[in-house]
C-alpha cells in the first residue's frame, strides 16, 4: 500500500518523529512523507509513532492509498521522488 503521513507534532519531538519516519519514507516537506509499504512495515510505523508522540498534545494522519498516486507539485520541490534510488 502507498502512504501519506502528515504530522503536526510539538517542537521537542519533531526530530525524533523525522529521524523515525525517514527509515522507513521518503520525505517530501516539511512535516510530510510518503511511500510504499508492506502492512507489516505500516504497523511498524504507527507502532513507532504512538511510542514517540504524546497523544494530548500530537497529530498524526496517516492516508492508505492503493498505489501511488500522481502527484502534481507547483514552485520548489523540496525532496524530488525522482531522487529515490
Amino acid at each position: 500500500m502507498y502512504v501519506v503521513v502528515v504530522y503536526d507534532v510539538n517542537v521537542s519531538r519533531v526530530n525524533r518523529v523525522k529521524k523515525f519516519l525517514r527509515q522507513h519514507l521518503h520525505w517530501v516537506q516539511n512535516s510530510v512523507f510518503e511511500g510504499e509499504v508492506t502492512l507489516a512495515e505500516f504497523e511498524r510505523i504507527k507502532a513507532g509513532l504512538t511510542d514517540i508522540i504524546n497523544k494530548d498534545e500530537d497529530s498524526i494522519v496517516i492516508y492508505k492509498l492503493r498505489s501511488m498516486p500522481k502527484r502534481e507539485s507547483m514552485g520548489v520541490e523540496k525532496n524530488p521522488i525522482g531522487d529515490i534510488v
